[in-house]
């Protein structure tokens, strides 16, 4: 098997004759073998637990495992939220707010991913059976210096599973775009769409780094795959980090508008605009907190992703051609 495994890559099989066919006979069982040993590893897994498995990053989740072969649980509140997406298999319903429910919902689980937010991190940590690995979704909003009940709860579930013995990794994405019904890029575009200007804190200079969805599925396989001997946090973004204007005028270009002028605004007045905003039709609603966090930089080292998952994530450009197709 080793041979013949070697042989296929360094391209030395040879056709059209007895000797290529039994190169060939010998790859196909190299082949089948490591698929064995794959399979054998992934029976392990199974079934995957995923809690929230009826929102964004759940079921991208649920349909990858679903193209794998791989079986899958879903925990979901509500049985009809399920049922929108389309998928199949028979839900688990369970609030994480009750212990008895969570615990039979995970019960005989292989692994467990949490797409719920981090706060509840606890209650899935005392629900899950003893030894299994845990894969949690937290945000990298953790390392934001606006506080808020959202970046809080991520500190407290990242330190309620460091602190305790559960094999397993909390991963922090930053900004996730290009998600079925997702309202990152897309909320921005409808902005940008009826703004003949572009008033940004400091012209946008600040820096963001999102990621596709479709790679933090894959870093949430990756870690499933992968034997975590401690619990570990690791920040999952996108390969490099952009100027938030940059980004705001890449958006503009895959959703196919020109982009408004930028123009450097104090914070302050941004903020007292904010509200008013509510108040026209079509214009969708920006938080104050959205505004401050626009002053920050948030750009991440990725080779932990990379080395410790395996997953090289794709460019804005790439990525935002997925979210806005051509029509």
């Amino acid at each position: 098997m080793t041979s013949a495994a070697g042989d296929i890559r360094a391209g030395n099989i040879r056709a059209g004759n007895g000797e290529g066919t039994g190169y060939l006979a010998a790859a196909g069982r190299a082949r089948a073998a490591l698929e064995s040993i794959r399979r054998t590893a992934d029976a392990r897994l199974e079934p995957v637990a995923v809690i929230g498995a009826s929102g964004r990053s759940g079921s991208s989740l649920c349909r990858a495992l679903a193209a794998e072969g791989l079986s899958f649980r879903p925990v979901v509140r509500s049985a009809a939220r399920w049922a929108a997406t389309g998928l199949a298999g028979e839900p688990r319903l369970a609030d994480l707010t009750d212990a008895p429910a969570l615990r039979a919902a995970l019960a005989g689980a292989g692994r467990i991913v949490s797409c719920a937010h981090a706060r509840h991190a606890p209650a899935i940590l005392a629900a899950a059976p003893p030894g299994v690995p845990l894969v949690l979704m937290g945000s990298t909003r953790r390392f934001s210096r606006w506080a808020d009940d959202h970046g809080d709860g991520v500190r407290q579930g990242e330190a309620a599973l460091l602190a305790s013995t559960r094999p397993g990794v909390i991963l922090h994405p930053s900004m996730i775009y290009g998600a079925q019904g997702e309202d990152n890029v897309q909320r921005l575009a409808a902005l940008l769409r009826r703004l003949p200007l572009a008033p940004l804190p400091g012209g946008g200079r600040a820096l963001v780094q999102p990621i596709h969805q479709s790679d933090v599925t894959r870093a949430v396989l990756a870690a499933l795959r992968r034997k975590w001997e401690t619990p570990q946090a690791v920040v999952i973004a996108g390969p490099e980090p952009v100027r938030y204007a940059d980004f705001l005028r890449a958006v503009c270009r895959a959703a196919g508008f020109p982009p408004p002028g930028v123009v450097p605004i104090p914070l302050a007045p941004l903020l007292a605009a904010a509200p008013l905003l509510r108040l026209l039709p079509g214009l969708p609603r920006i938080r104050a907190a959205e505004l401050r966090r626009l002053t920050e930089d948030k750009a991440f080292d990725t080779a932990p992703m990379r080395t410790l998952l395996g997953v090289a994530p794709i460019g804005l450009e790439e990525g935002l051609a997925l979210t806005f197709p051509p029509r």
